[in-house]
């Protein structure tokens, strides 16, 4: 963060993706909307290996409570075994609008 800038308003993109038992557990439900509660933007989808993976945008200390949703929270019957945060990114502005769930 640079001096003279407001705590907070350093914009963040972030890839997840996210292990465990996580499909067919309304997980992505889950995340889009606690993505929405925190003010992100972003998307979530199923992988073909079982896993879910997508993208969260946002203020960085909000992506950090995000990331830290995903890791340990998730759905009420998910079962997280593993979380990976890739591409971490300052961005100039939001590149997404809304959080949504790709098929």
């Amino acid at each position: 963060m640079s001096e003279g800038e407001p705590a907070g308003t350093r914009l963040v993109s972030l890839d997840f993706e996210i292990f465990g038992y996580v499909q067919g557990v309304c997980f992505r439900m889950y995340t889009e909307k606690e993505g929405k509660r925190l003010g992100l933007v972003g998307w979530v989808r199923n992988t073909p290996g079982g896993s879910v993976e997508g993208q969260v945008q946002g203020p960085a200390h909000m992506v950090d409570q995000m990331t830290l949703w995903l890791s340990k929270t998730g759905s009420p019957t998910s079962r997280i075994t593993k979380a990976s945060f890739t591409n971490q990114r300052s961005i100039d502005q939001l590149e997404l609008s809304g959080f949504k769930t790709r098929f």
